[in-house]
């Protein structure tokens, strides 16, 4: 019998070095407003950021490794918004509000008329504004205000940037002489979250950011890498309505956000495309998250290969669970998160470990992949994100050597 091995991955992002960072917040504006002017001098220096940041991930135990975002704009350390942001400047028909930023006023939903509100209008948020607005509580919101809008039809106009994401982790991949890795990619639902002042309805919206967003992960998929499709929003959306739906309204919600991906994922190899769940990656009380067993059937339509999501956030830790009741597809490996995003404190190797055998009981060790909760980058000090990695590396021999005996 042949010794097991626990693989391990990230969900994404990862700590910017200072120098690149500095680097990206030097570049000039485009005339849109959000756009980038990216320079040769800027590429260079980029390509080497993610050919470093592929070694340290391996020496810290990552099998399975990312660019780390770095193709993302990502100017401050703590730019929560790149996950998804970076797509304003691959996508046509967008623009920024004219004038002084101004809050919407909050939208409330009705029995089979799901809408989303205002961020601020969460409704933990609310329930913990005290908290949230005392700069001493420690407490960071997620997302900042003010977004463009979709004012004209959307067509992709990313390829240049895809191409050096590609180019970039291929190289690193060569050099270190790895086979495998993975880029993210913003999810259609996710970017509908953009205002939309254009198509008729929410669902057409929808549908055109899946036309858009497929010519992406098709790029990522030739060139023999992984695409995980982000997206919060179908799950993180459900603390974004007020009041509080019932779970078939929100299921029906879920419904054109889930047949969106696999349009825009129809006719990709399954097994290099990842999708990744998670409640919103922001510093602060989430009491008021949908419980995974009202979606996970919902979810798993999603014709992905690998499924990543929350495992280690003490919110959901306990939903293990529900894995062992879900009717999963054959060959589908899960992606638990073992190591958190929302604490500072750097689990131990050994509750890593625990982790991963929960999972490996269930669905057998070659189907599990030991990953983090959300991305790294911008969530806790890069000293603490790569300390992390490094016991979620120790945490998954452990785990091995356990199940080996």
């Amino acid at each position: 019998m042949t010794d097991v091995t626990i693989q391990t991955t990230t969900a994404g992002s990862l700590p910017r070095s200072p120098e690149l960072v500095a680097a990206t917040q030097a570049l000039s504006v485009a005339d849109d407003g959000f756009t980038l002017v990216r320079t040769d001098e800027y590429r260079e220096l980029a390509a080497a950021a993610v050919s470093d940041v592929v070694a340290r991930q391996v020496e810290a135990g990552i099998t399975i490794v990312g660019d780390g975002e770095y193709g993302k704009a990502m100017t401050t350390a703590h730019d929560f918004g790149a996950w998804w942001s970076y797509a304003f400047q691959r996508v046509e028909g967008l623009a920024l509000p004219q004038g002084e930023p101004v809050a919407p006023e909050p939208v409330r939903s009705g029995p089979g008329d799901v809408r989303l509100t205002t961020m601020t209008d969460r409704r933990d948020w609310v329930t913990f504004a005290e908290a949230y607005n005392d700069p001493t509580s420690g407490v960071l919101l997620g997302e900042p205000p003010f977004w463009p809008i979709t004012v004209a039809p959307l067509a992709y106009r990313g390829q240049d940037a895809v191409a050096a994401d590609v180019a970039g982790l291929r190289g690193a991949l060569d050099a270190h002489g790895l086979a495998r890795g993975f880029i993210t990619s913003i999810a259609p639902g996710s970017g509908a979250r953009t205002g939309n002042a254009h198509y008729a309805s929410e669902e057409e919206h929808i549908w055109a950011w899946a036309d858009v967003m497929r010519e992406e992960y098709r790029a990522i998929v030739d060139a023999g890498l992984t695409v995980q499709i982000d997206d919060p929003s179908l799950a993180e959306s459900w603390d974004q309505i007020n009041p509080e739906p019932s779970v078939a309204d929100y299921r029906a919600f879920l419904r054109t956000r889930i047949d969106a991906i696999n349009h825009a994922i129809e006719g990709l190899p399954r097994e290099q495309v990842r999708l990744h769940i998670c409640w919103g990656s922001w510093h602060g009380p989430h009491t008021t998250d949908l419980e995974l067993r009202h979606i996970l059937d919902l979810l798993l339509e999603v014709r992905a290969g690998e499924y990543s999501f929350e495992a280690g956030n003490v919110r959901h830790e306990h939903e293990w669970k529900v894995w062992r009741d879900a009717n999963l597809p054959d060959g589908v490996v899960l992606q638990p998160g073992v190591v958190s995003h929302a604490t500072n404190v750097v689990e131990h190797p050994e509750l890593v470990a625990d982790r991963i055998e929960r999972f490996a009981d269930i669905v057998g060790p070659e189907r599990v992949v030991a990953s983090t909760d959300c991305g790294l980058g911008g969530r806790v000090h890069p000293q603490i994100a790569w300390a992390k990695l490094r016991s979620l590396g120790e945490g998954a021999r452990l785990a091995a050597a356990r199940i080996n005996g």
